[in-house]
């Protein structure tokens, strides 16, 4: 008997593959492309969001029709995630970015006051968050994570789910000063940030996946801030606090996950469900 090996059939059997190399496969080519002629990567990076999004959807109805959809763009909508989870994926990062900034002298006082600063992180928050975050965690936290964690445990999927969210981020190296104007030191600097705190950044929504019963909605709101972190005007060039940020952040979570797991019987009905964003 023959295999069917059209791009359902292939999708149905290899859901996590088939979204990875088809978006890998397009978006990288067209953002060095764009990146190489000098232009605007801004439709780069749409096409990327959109067929991202698109591959989410369309390969979990082929597998499991509406009612598969459905559950799916649910994790947008699970905001219910108690107080001490709103901390972590809204307050965390930018006052642990602003603590490092502190301790490491490379603070410098807003000449507007910090007003401004706040308000300017709010801005390039919601702009993240609406324009980005929330489409590109559909994919990797509600589609591809949910996926490799169900399969393979809490801290392997999420380091795996980190392996093709790093490549698709990798072109971005050269964004800033375009692909002429970024020396490869400049670009192995930024990919060696990139690689320190990714594996961390997945970890940390593994955990908000499985503490929130699944909320993409604070995956992306957690996306959105450790990126409109690294942005802070107070920082000394590079922003790069937010990424040891990212990785006390991760530590914490994880080691007061690990304690009230320790100090307390898991529900029998659930094991995985601890109390920490209850």
């Amino acid at each position: 008997m023959t295999r069917d090996r059209s791009l359902r059939a292939v999708a149905v059997r290899h859901p996590v593959s088939t979204l990875c190399v088809v978006a890998i496969g397009v978006s990288v080519p067209l953002l060095v492309a764009l990146l190489v002629a000098g232009l605007d990567v801004m439709p780069g990076k749409l096409v990327e969001l959109v067929l991202l999004t698109a591959l989410a959807v369309v390969i979990t109805a082929w597998i499991g029709g509406r009612a598969a959809v459905r559950r799916l763009l649910a994790g947008l909508t699970r905001w219910r995630i108690g107080v001490s989870g709103w901390l972590v994926v809204l307050a965390a990062m930018p006052a642990l970015t602003l603590a490092v900034a502190l301790v490491t002298g490379t603070l410098t006082p807003p000449p507007s006051g910090w007003a401004e600063v706040a308000g300017s992180w709010l801005l390039i928050f919601v702009f993240v968050l609406l324009t980005a975050s929330v489409w590109e965690e559909t994919a990797w936290a509600g589609f591809v994570q949910t996926r490799l964690m169900a399969r393979h445990g809490l801290l392997r999927g999420s380091l795996l789910t980190a392996v093709p969210f790093c490549v698709i981020h990798l072109p971005l190296a050269f964004e800033g000063a375009g692909w002429a104007g970024t020396s490869w030191r400049d670009a192995a600097i930024n990919w060696a940030w990139l690689l320190a705190a990714l594996p961390f950044f997945r970890y940390l929504a593994g955990i908000l996946l499985v503490d929130t019963g699944g909320s993409v909605l604070a995956v992306a709101v957690l996306h959105a801030s450790f990126n409109a972190s690294g942005s802070l005007s107070v920082l000394l060039p590079y922003g790069w606090q937010y990424v040891p940020a990212m990785i006390l952040l991760t530590v914490i979570v994880a080691g007061l996950r690990a304690l009230r797991q320790r100090g307390a019987r898991p529900p029998a009905s659930d094991e995985r469900r601890p109390a920490l964003l209850s």
